[in-house]
């Protein structure tokens, strides 16, 4: 199987070239895991990336059914474990197959001894490494929560303007009774027992016509302000699940650091009480 396509969309090694690529696609070794399998754990010891060929897994941290916290989902064409191409750290998210997979691994032996023959392709990987890290540091260092309304206010244009405001005015009781006075009064106006030559006599083709063109006009600037609405409820909900998986890991944090602490101060009590028990056997002996 040529897994150049795959390797092609992943991010770290966009900047190789086609060769480089149908060169590095030969090293990947496929590996098979069932539904509900581990393919690796929290802590473990990393030397390998992945590239999903088919199936469907979960990246997540581990804990019972009601506190496991979900970080994503991923399908054919994604990857994980690509940091431990780089370093030995253990991992730090469990993943989890979801349904029968196929993963290509790439492992750090491999990579290096094929960087080893190419070491051009090391600076395209390099390059792309650095501007990633670069996005994530951008990312670390903002706020999660932010007003999506205030940011989308601050790059909208005149039409965009325009187009809200005719949303806002056709959406009132104002625009509806303007609409009803102003025909009443053109009707009144051009009727033929009021003025002897009406500009638009009856069936008032004219006001017609004026009607049909705003009506025109109204649908696409409506549509307009209806897209932009969805964009900002999806920026909304982006915004939503970011602070809301931030919460989770910290409390995550929070309560691993206070299991710990925990076991550490019992720890501390039960070598505490030791002493105390040894205090009287010593003064006994004595």
């Amino acid at each position: 199987m040529d897994a150049t396509p795959l390797l092609r969309s992943i991010p770290l090694f966009e900047g190789l070239s086609y060769e480089d690529l149908e060169a590095l696609s030969g090293a990947l070794e496929p590996r098979q895991f069932p539904a509900g399998a581990m393919i690796f754990s929290i802590g473990d010891t990393g030397s390998a990336m992945y590239i999903v060929e088919s199936g469907e897994l979960n990246i997540h941290l581990p804990g019972d059914a009601s506190q496991r916290i979900s970080l994503k989902d991923i399908a054919r064409g994604e990857y994980f474990g690509e940091l431990a191409l780089f370093d030995e750290k253990p991992r730090s998210a469990s993943v989890l197959a979801t349904t029968d997979t196929v993963l290509l691994e790439l492992q750090r032996k491999t990579l290096e001894d094929y960087l080893e023959r190419r070491p051009r392709a090391a600076m395209a990987i390099l390059r792309t490494m650095g501007e990633r890290l670069r996005v994530t540091n951008t990312l670390l260092s903002a706020r999660a929560a932010k007003n999506v309304d205030e940011e989308f206010d601050k790059n909208i244009s005149w039409s965009d303007r325009l187009a809200d405001s005719v949303a806002t005015l056709n959406g009132s009781w104002a625009f509806i009774l303007f609409l009803l006075l102003l025909s009443a009064v053109w009707f009144v106006a051009n009727a033929a027992a009021v003025v002897g030559s009406p500009l638009d006599p009856y069936p008032f083709q004219f006001f017609n016509l004026a009607l049909a063109i705003l009506v025109s006009l109204q649908g696409p600037l409506i549509v307009m302000s209806q897209n932009r609405q969805s964009l900002k409820d999806r920026a909304r909900a982006d915004t939503d699940f970011k602070v809301n998986l931030k919460n989770e890991v910290n409390i995550e944090t929070l309560l691993r650091e206070l299991s710990e602490f925990r076991a550490e101060a019992k720890e501390r009590d039960d070598r505490l009480e030791r002493i105390l028990r040894s205090i009287p056997e010593r003064a006994t002996a004595e």
